[in-house]
């Protein structure tokens, strides 16, 4: 791969830009750097592999909003909901080795769960937002850190939607129940499974509960004034509130405790290299640097569509598979492939994978977008892909 340097000017600035590329995806190398130019970018990373081989790695801008800090090589970022993905990805390890079956009732694994009408829903309802669950009642604030807490508090409460029917996104509460199912099948939390049986094989710069090591190297996770997502953590009781209200009061995402603690559907933190990498495994077959993670046909299992269906609470749909999401433009636009599939987080970040193309692609970013993730996004998607042409 090429080295490429470059420093760009912004409306507000200048940005530095790095990485490395194969020749083919310098193209990309131009949309990152336009999206610094158009000033809708403070620091992110972007990566593709193919064929289980990194040809773009790339990082510019800074790392917090007062620019002290560059970001680097190494920077990392909460990614939001990419961390579902990563979730569904362990669930499917555990039913390749015969420890799950997604058509059971989660009561099986966690039989505290069974009580108030749940003892029929099944993990394949869970992971597909149809559990009927899409926000915790019953707990506090700062309940959201402890999944002691908040797993008791779920096991307690009755569903807010029939189970099974229409979709409600699982904001917070689907990696929840999938941490008590992994607890209770192996003993150990979700973050230290992944951790142990596919970040540390792999070398996967991704984590699940930061250690305290990687608190200086995480970027700070900027919310403009106009977010959405900012008025929810400001006003628990409104609409997009009651799925954060158990996050402390003054949490902006940047706090040593969110940071911390194993929040599976939304606090994974890594950058674009190690969510590539991750997804270029899936793409690969199950395989990466002659590490088999899993069967081709368990992958298989994992993005085989479940239902393409409009959420109730939110005006939009996706191709629905077992806690990914197949290519769902324009939420989550994955290129051309309709059979792509990953997930996107909340202010812009996706990875996803493309087994036909043999494509890991991801992308991470500390500036929320208010409503254009696609306007950042798509157009790397598409110079990623322009390069295999």
């Amino acid at each position: 791969m090429e080295y490429v340097r470059r420093d760009i000017t912004g409306p507000d600035g200048s940005y530095p830009v790095e990485g490395y590329v194969d020749p083919p995806f310098l193209p990309l190398v131009d949309a990152f750097c336009a999206n610094f130019a158009a000033g809708i970018e403070l620091g992110a990373s972007v990566a593709v592999v193919r064929d289980g081989k990194v040809v773009a790695d790339l990082w510019g801008g800074y790392a917090d909003a007062s620019r002290q800090r560059r970001w680097r090589h190494d920077t990392i970022v909460n990614m939001m909901s990419v961390s579902k993905g990563v979730s569904a990805i362990c669930i499917f390890l555990l039913v390749e080795r015969g420890l799950l079956d997604p058509q059971r009732p989660v009561a099986d694994y966690w039989p505290e769960f069974a009580v108030n009408g749940k003892a029929e829903i099944t993990l394949a309802q869970v992971l597909d937002h149809r559990a009927g669950l899409p926000w915790v009642t019953g707990a506090q604030r700062g309940d959201a850190y402890d999944q002691d807490r908040i797993a008791a508090a779920i096991a307690r409460q009755a569903p807010l939607f029939p189970p099974g029917d229409a979709p409600a996104y699982h904001v917070l509460t689907q990696g929840y129940i999938l941490a008590e199912v992994v607890r209770r099948v192996t003993g150990k939390t979700l973050g230290s499974f992944y951790r142990d049986e596919i970040a540390a094989p792999l070398h996967i710069d991704y984590t699940i509960g930061l250690r305290e090591a990687d608190l200086d190297r995480c970027a700070t996770f900027e919310l403009p004034p106009q977010a959405g997502i900012l008025k929810a953590l400001l006003d628990p009781d409104s609409p997009e509130g009651v799925y954060w209200a158990q996050l402390a009061e003054g949490e902006r995402f940047n706090s040593t405790a969110f940071r911390t603690a194993e929040i599976p559907s939304a606090n994974g933190h890594g950058n674009a290299r190690a969510v590539a990498r991750l997804y270029g495994m899936l793409a690969n077959g199950g395989e990466l640097d002659g590490i088999r993670i899993m069967r081709p046909e368990t992958i298989d299992q994992l993005r085989a569509e479940r239902h393409n269906l409009q959420d109730r609470i939110r005006p939009r749909h996706y191709h629905q598979a077992s806690g990914v999401v197949r290519n769902s433009p324009p939420v989550a636009y994955m290129g051309p492939n309709p059979g792509a599939f990953g997930h996107q987080g909340a202010g812009g970040a996706i990875g996803f994978g493309d087994p036909e193309n043999g494509i890991g692609f991801a992308y991470g970013m500390n500036y929320y977008s208010p409503g254009g993730e696609a306007e950042r996004r798509a157009p790397l998607v598409d110079a990623a892909y322009a390069a295999l042409r």
